[in-house]
């Protein structure tokens, strides 16, 4: 399951909105328009969709009335029309929360954060511990544990254990890898990925160099985990 599925016809804004998120440890999905969305939502299950209003093709108001008919996923509303008649609309056809734009960004975060702990109480902030096989994270304290020895990781090694943790047994191109822990207006090259991947192979396992989390996918990227 991915967290959060954005639906923004604005690449520069819906870029914003995904790094932030992916800053915040949860796993995004970006779509920029509502077709695609409603296709998509048959193919993957996601715990919230944040909902552009004015989007090309089918707006958002239509989008979230054919979702209505079948799913029932918590969906924030974010609109540059936000005036009441528009926010009654979107809330009577079953959005969660309405957002106008432009926001500020920890505003729409908290929003965020609110939402999936109405709908996920398993997964409030006091229960964010992620784990595999014997490695842990606590995203509480943002420390590590392999078995029970500690070990100290930070930074965007860090970072790169919680993406790889929260994606186990699937192949990640290195590109990716790099937009999700570094962000995509970074002016570092991609190569880092590399490095840092190096680093982290040093900390968790047991020998760097016959890696039993960290697989290498040659010209590909990398695989957390598996046979």
């Amino acid at each position: 399951m991915t967290d959060i599925l954005i639906v923004e016809d604005n690449s520069e804004l819906g870029t914003l909105i995904r790094d932030l998120l992916l800053r915040e440890d949860y796993s995004v999905e970006l779509i920029d328009n509502g077709e695609k969305a409603i296709l998509r939502l048959k193919e993957e299950d996601y715990k919230l969709m944040l909902l552009d209003v004015m989007l090309p093709g089918l707006d958002g108001f239509e989008t979230l009335r054919l979702l209505r008919k079948e799913q029932n996923i918590p969906v924030i509303m974010m609109s540059a029309k936000d005036d009441d008649d528009s926010k009654i609309l979107g809330l009577d056809i079953g959005a969660d929360d309405f957002i106008g734009k432009p926001f500020y960004f920890p505003f729409l975060l908290s929003k965020v954060k609110a939402t999936l702990r109405r709908n996920y109480p398993d997964d409030s902030e006091d229960n964010r511990i992620i784990k595999y096989k014997d490695l842990t994270v606590d995203l509480n304290t943002m420390s590590v544990h392999k078995g029970e020895k500690a070990i100290q990781i930070s930074g965007k090694e860090l970072e790169m254990l919680i993406y790889f943790i929260k994606h186990p047994e699937k192949v990640i191109p290195k590109e990716t890898l790099f937009d999700a822990v570094w962000g995509t207006d970074c002016d570092s090259d991609v190569s880092t990925v590399a490095v840092y991947i190096r680093w982290l192979r040093e900390k968790i396992e047991d020998d760097p160099k016959d890696p039993k989390y960290i697989h290498t996918v040659w010209r590909v990227g990398y695989r957390f985990g598996g046979e």
